[in-house]
């Protein structure tokens, strides 16, 4: 089974819960890359065994096994055999910020810019959404996601919304929440790795927290937007400097020696 600490241990609930009748191996799918993206799952993790998952999350085995197909076909999980076999987690090199990083390069601006606006219009509409449904407990425990342990605070505003996705009570609007988050928020990872940027976006969710306890859906929904612009505002200036230093390392390069004629 995959870590399980303390500021996480919702999120893994939540990425295992059952899914009910209308489980599908898509949406089985789309939750383990939840907890992923969110880093709940992280490299070298092992996943439940297919019946163990099918048991927790409510589907039937063949399901499971579908979705450990799909994730596979992904690069996202191996299943080893043996007495040590298993499913799983894999990221290429292990390291999240060498892909992420090239990944940003290969962008343009106006691609980057177009999915922080979708980005924004389902995280802000959860949010808004979130601040209706929301009770005390569902609060408290969104709060408890922005006091992450020293070494995953980087993390903590990825959990929380998540969570906050999640308290929108609404499984379509969620699942394309998390689609998105496994497309844009492994982005947001390079950006809540600057102390100066991760810091000052607790503090805005902070606020978010405060907008969702006091049932302020317009607040919430304008929070989201705010955190949304910071970061691709962030993302844009990390994408302006990976250009450069990649053009100034092509110009630093010696020319090639000149042929000798013959």
């Amino acid at each position: 089974m995959p870590r399980n600490t303390a500021p996480q241990k919702r999120l893994l609930t939540a990425v295992f819960a059952p899914l009910g009748d209308a489980g599908k191996a898509s949406r089985v799918e789309e939750r383990i890359v939840q907890g992923i993206s969110a880093g709940a799952l992280a490299d070298g993790d092992r996943l439940p065994t297919e019946m163990e998952l099918a048991a927790s999350m409510g589907v039937a085995t063949v399901t499971a096994r579908e979705a450990l197909a799909g994730l596979r076909s992904r690069g996202l999980v191996e299943t080893r055999r043996g007495r040590e076999g298993g499913t799983f987690i894999t990221l290429p090199s292990g390291d999240r910020s060498v892909l992420v990083r090239r990944r940003l390069t290969g962008m343009s601006r106006v691609e980057l810019r177009d999915l922080a606006i979708h980005y924004a219009a389902i995280a802000a509409t959860a949010a808004e959404l979130a601040a209706d449904a929301a009770d005390r407990e569902d609060v408290e425990a969104l709060a408890q996601l922005l006091d992450a342990p020293e070494g995953s605070s980087n993390r903590a505003v990825g959990d929380f919304l998540l969570e906050l996705a999640a308290l929108s009570q609404s499984a379509r609007l969620t699942r394309e929440y998390v689609r998105l988050h496994t497309e844009y928020g492994s982005l947001l990872g390079l950006a809540h790795a600057d102390p100066g940027f991760n810091s000052a976006m607790v503090g805005l969710c902070r606020q978010i927290c405060e907008a969702v306890a006091g049932a302020d859906a317009s607040a919430a929904r304008s929070l989201v937007r705010q955190y949304v612009q910071a970061s691709v505002a962030w993302l844009i200036d990390e994408h302006t400097r990976l250009h450069s230093s990649a053009a100034l390392t092509t110009a630093e390069k010696p020319p090639a020696p000149a042929r000798r004629k013959a």
